[in-house]
């Protein structure tokens, strides 16, 4: 492979110089490492990393920095300069993924240069406080639960008198048993079985168990790819070095990461034939995170389309094959948690956020406004009475969608997307790190450049609804204003060099050429 320090800006696709000699084709789309976006991309990560220290969800009581010599970088000023920095080196990361992508969609870069760009912007990550949430601290609290004998599933943290684990808790989840499945609790209770109550240990524990999603992204991704028609570079460039996974999966961290990353895989396993041992893994993603089962019945169908009988007699063999090895492998799961099935009834937790990215919470939100004008009636009325509209209309598009993907094959696992990401923002409740649900999938489909371009719009305002400490932001109006701005032009600067049109000279991102599946 060739190395070379690649220029940010793509060069037309037209020679603009009268009577120039066009260079070859092969020239253009000759395979390069672009070492100096990979770079760029580096820097932002490690800029992250250092101004996490005062920016970030940082701990109550912090003995690396709290009260040394740097510990004015957590307060005025000094937080602010650290917060600045912590946006500058957002920004570095999104400009290198950017940058990426249009060397994607142009030819020239292949797979294996995003996978180190990913690795790149992905270790100091690994290193850093956590940015953008404080779950990480919820996640070390519920597995220091059951250490001290408590039931994740009964009580919340708030009953620990574990001092330096209870404090980084946020007081809204104070009293809220662990809506996860036995094997999060299970890495959970390993994670605190080594790191006792040392915080900052915990966290970067936590994150090396939970990358482990990223890698299996990443192995699966071939196969999604060859399964469903996209192109591996874009697939990877999407799903593994976008700053939804860079930044928020990682960086976070959220348990998401290790859901998706089985979900993928076992999705693969299906449609490869590997059919016993892709559902064992699909369960193993259900016992991470109840979402996965969204996309099970999905997967009975591509089942069901590998055997040779009549369709219902398929799809009986499938069904009853794919819910005994669930049943079983979701036991095994259990039983080796050393936990119960008590998290059932804690899946209604996220129910209790209230924000506006959930379309029917939103909707609410708006009617309320809209009749708070003529009466003073309460939010919650009218929030409930959209959520359960929302809950009727996304039940009947997962029945939708389930009974069209009867045929199998690729096409449903497209469904299944769908459905994922139905979920994700019709459900009560929606966080930013929920779309990558069906993203994961979907990242191995055929996608066209404009569509592209929308996607990293969505991705880059999604990581900024929320501060660098873990805050919504969603409700301060201005700041969303310049967060959509600022995602809107990332979106734009996939297809052109200047999308502010500062210098006329330059020219789209190969005008005319070929979309990104063929």
């Amino acid at each position: 492979m060739t190395t070379t320090t690649d220029a940010h800006g793509v060069p037309p696709a037209v020679s603009t110089v009268k009577n120039a000699t066009p260079a070859p084709a092969t020239d253009r789309r000759a395979p390069v490492f672009p070492v100096r976006t990979v770079t760029l991309g580096t820097i932002g990560s490690l800029l992250i990393f250092v101004s996490a220290l005062g920016a970030g969800a940082i701990l109550a009581q912090d003995p690396l920095v709290g009260s040394g010599p740097f510990s004015w970088i957590r307060y005025g000023h000094g937080r602010m300069l650290a917060t600045l920095v912590l946006y500058t080196g957002f920004a570095l990361v999104v400009w290198a993924w950017v940058l990426l992508g249009r060397h994607v969609l142009a030819g020239r870069v292949g797979a294996r240069p995003v996978l180190v760009a990913a690795a790149c912007w992905t270790v100091p990550m690994l290193l850093s406080p956590p940015v953008f949430s404080r779950d990480a601290y919820l996640y070390i609290a519920y597995g220091t639960l059951p250490l001290h004998g408590y039931d994740p599933y009964s009580v919340g943290p708030g009953v620990l008198d574990v001092d330096p684990v209870v404090d980084n808790v946020d007081s809204f989840w104070q009293a809220t048993p662990a809506p996860y499945g036995p094997l999060f609790i299970l890495l959970a209770k390993g994670v605190i079985s080594l790191s006792g109550t040392n915080m900052i240990t915990g966290v970067i524990l936590m994150k090396l168990g939970l990358v482990i999603g990223v890698a299996l992204m990443a192995w699966a991704m071939p196969g999604l790819v060859r399964h469903l028609g996209g192109k591996l570079p874009v697939a990877l460039w999407l799903a593994v070095a976008g700053p939804m996974t860079v930044v928020h999966l990682v960086g976070g961290p959220h348990n998401d990461v290790l859901m998706v990353g089985l979900l993928a895989v076992g999705t693969v396993m299906v449609l490869d034939r590997k059919h016993v041992l892709g559902m064992v893994v699909l369960t193993l993603a259900v016992a991470v995170k109840a979402t996965a089962a969204v996309a099970l019945p999905f997967l009975v169908w591509v089942w069901a389309g590998h055997l040779t009988s009549t369709r219902w007699r398929n799809f009986a063999r499938a069904c009853a094959a794919s819910l005994g090895i669930f049943v079983v492998t979701f036991a095994v799961a259990t039983v080796v948690s050393g936990v119960n099935l008590g998290w059932i009834s804690a899946l209604d937790a996220p129910t209790a956020i209230v924000n506006w990215l959930s379309i029917p919470t939103g909707a609410g939100e708006i009617l309320h406004g809209l009749v708070g004008i003529f009466a003073d009636l309460p939010k919650v009325w009218f929030v409930t009475l959209m959520r359960i509209v929302g809950g009727v209309v996304l039940l009947w598009i997962l029945v939708r969608q389930w009974w069209q993907a009867r045929d199998g094959g690729p096409d449903a696992v497209r469904r299944a997307a769908i459905a994922l990401f139905a979920v994700a923002i019709l459900s009560p409740a929606t966080l930013p790190w929920y779309l990558v649900w069906g993203a994961v999938i979907a990242a191995a489909l055929r996608w066209e450049r404009r569509q592209l371009a929308v996607l990293v719009t969505v991705a880059v305002f999604l990581v900024l609804t929320y501060t660098p400490a873990g805050d919504d932001l969603l409700y301060n109006w201005l700041f969303m204003a310049l967060a959509a701005g600022v995602s809107i032009l990332a979106g734009l600067s996939l297809l052109r060099r200047d999308p502010l049109n500062l210098f006329p000279t330059h020219e789209p991102l190969l005008p005319g050429g070929p979309s990104v599946e063929r």
